[in-house]
């Protein structure tokens, strides 16, 4: 990146004070009750929502990973990104309006009041062991590893490797947690905000002036050497021997997705302190388009550092930080490091708070013989808080002596909660009279079943294990069913209609649901061998449904502005 480090330090902590100057001006004293640190105050804006849920979802880990597989192999693992724009709708639409006409805090509550006070505690002990053993610190160490793979910690520092991955691992983990600690979500939602609109600057910078160098100082040659040579690199149509096989888009992949969107409490407690259902559903799709734009900030550098570099690297994931070293002046060089800071302190801060969230909630609280004041849960969280940072800082480093099995151990262990969690909740969403039984049964089976599979008959079993989701999606739904048939509860659940905020659906949710739908379909079209994967480049099959496509939304659009004027 070239440049004084002593310059890129004192730009980059001018812009962090910065955000957090902000950030303390725009939560100072609405943090003491418990809505207003659980959930902000139930006052979130569809911006806050928005840049919190795009910040909360990408790390400095996914700017590496994602471009990494870009330059060895394809666009095919932009499925994770684009596709988690359907689970958006889905949020928008099916989960948000319940979630938020049953004023629920937390998933857990939910839970509580559909099925029983066991199922509360068993999907909390899933979702703590989760959070305090895998995700925060594994996020912690991750993102420490990013920055020093971009900025060379130990070299600036003087320190060896792990004492310099230890000093990161503190440094960003004391800061990112004093937003959890002392602000509460709303806190934490400003500052990802502010961090969002920064990434989406730089995001958007590095392609172009990729594409500049690709063209030799010509912005237009370099995208048509993009366009031109190596089309396949721009093929997101996965095989079964690329990263993301197409064909797990349409199984077990939707339910990855649900999961995270629409039942993950660190993602979905931004949109659970909403002012509005309105307000809601916009930063939640807001979030979904933001999801379409990623393979342009995220993946294409890939694809411009391959055609830069060749495939030279020992390693795909040293792509983008060669690329960054070598196209940022060294005036971006502090606003680029706060930017990846800003990434890592966001998916760090808010495990955080949800973490002690749901701890406080849905563990103390509930073990109390009298209800505790605000302030007392308050002063609880952030105790909690505190607590869990400080172990996440003695795991994080840790994990540097096992760093080839940490993310085999991530990826296992999610899939232990994912499936039944989303399973039980739509369940519990969308029928009355299933019996906390079922929610049961569900939890035994699946930890059961899923570790036979990947830990017995993993050499048996060779389904890919994004199928195998589908496979346990579908016979767990079965289970819970059978148990509604044979064992009904006595009365059937009625869903509670709180009033805490207004209820009244966004008039321009539904053709912005569509339009967002479309932009998926259209992104593959494009990144396809009938689009622009292809050799002879994008043919009349392409021209006709990207058209039908334009049609299709203006049509959708012209019907709701119609619908509006009359009404």
């Amino acid at each position: 990146m070239g440049g004084s480090i002593t310059f890129t330090l004192v730009t980059c902590i001018a812009v962090m004070a910065a955000i957090a100057w902000i950030s303390w001006l725009k939560t100072r004293g609405g943090a003491e009750t418990r809505d207003g640190y659980f959930l902000a105050g139930r006052g979130l804006t569809a911006g806050f929502i928005a840049g919190s849920l795009l910040l909360t979802n990408l790390s400095a880990e996914q700017l590496i990973g994602l471009n990494g597989s870009a330059y060895g192999y394809n666009l095919s693992s932009m499925a994770w990104e684009v596709t988690a724009a359907v689970a958006t709708v889905a949020m928008a639409f099916l989960f948000l309006p319940k979630y938020l006409a049953g004023a629920f805090t937390t998933l857990p509550e939910f839970l509580a009041e559909r099925f029983d006070a066991s199922v509360r505690r068993m999907s909390v002990l899933l979702f703590m062991l989760g959070y305090g053993f895998v995700t925060i610190p594994s996020v912690l160490y991750s993102g420490s590893l990013a920055v020093m793979r971009f900025f060379d910690v130990p070299a600036m520092t003087g320190l060896d490797l792990f004492p310099a991955l230890v000093a990161t691992v503190v440094v960003i983990g004391v800061t990112g947690a004093a937003y959890a600690v002392f602000g509460g979500l709303r806190a934490v939602a400003v500052s990802d905000t502010l961090n969002g609109i920064g990434l989406l600057v730089i995001g958007s910078l590095v392609p172009i002036l990729g594409l500049i160098a690709l063209g030799e100082g010509s912005l237009a040659e370099g995208f048509n050497r993009l366009l031109v040579d190596h089309p396949e690199k721009l093929n997101a149509i996965g095989s079964a021997d690329d990263p993301t096989p197409f064909g797990t888009i349409f199984t077990g992949m939707i339910f990855a997705n649900l999961f995270y969107w629409c039942t993950n409490q660190y993602v979905i407690q931004r949109a659970l302190g909403a002012q509005s259902l309105a307000a809601g559903q916009k930063g939640v799709l807001a979030s979904g388009f933001f999801k379409v734009l990623v393979p342009f900030m995220m993946m294409i550098p890939g694809v411009i550092a391959f055609h830069l570099y060749g495939p030279g690297f020992a390693s795909i994931d040293e792509a983008y930080p060669r690329l960054v070293a070598d196209l940022l002046p060294a005036y971006l060089g502090g606003i680029f490091l706060a930017v990846l800071l800003g990434a890592v302190f966001s998916s760090f801060n808010s495990l955080l708070n949800s973490a002690a969230t749901l701890f406080t909630l849905d563990i103390y609280a509930p073990a109390l013989r009298n209800p505790p004041s605000d302030a007392h849960l308050v002063r609880v969280a952030k105790i909690a808080s505190v607590v869990i940072a400080l172990f996440s800082f003695a795991v994080a480093p840790m994990l540097y002596f096992a760093e080839e099995g940490l993310w085999q151990v991530v990826r296992v262990f999610t899939g232990f909660y994912n499936i039944p969690t989303v399973v039980i909740v739509i369940i519990g969403l969308f029928t009355t009279r299933v019996p906390a039984l079922g929610a049961k049964l569900v939890i035994v089976f699946h930890v059961i079943t899923y570790g036979l599979l990947r830990f017995v008959f993993d050499d048996v079993v060779t389904l890919h294990f994004i199928h195998q989701y589908a496979v346990l999606f579908v016979l767990e739904i079965g289970i819970m069913l059978a148990a509604g048939y044979w064992r009904p509860r006595a009365e059937a659940y009625v869903p509670a209609d709180r009033h805490a905020v207004d209820m009244t659906e966004w008039r321009f949710a539904r053709p912005t649901a569509f339009t967002l739908l479309s932009c998926v379909v259209g992104l593959y079209l494009v990144f396809s061998p009938i689009g622009y994967a292809s050799a002879d480049g994008p043919g009349t099959t392409f021209a006709v449904l990207m058209a039908a496509l334009a049609a299709a939304n203006a049509a959708v659009w012209a019907m709701a502005l119609r619908r509006r004027a009359s009404a």
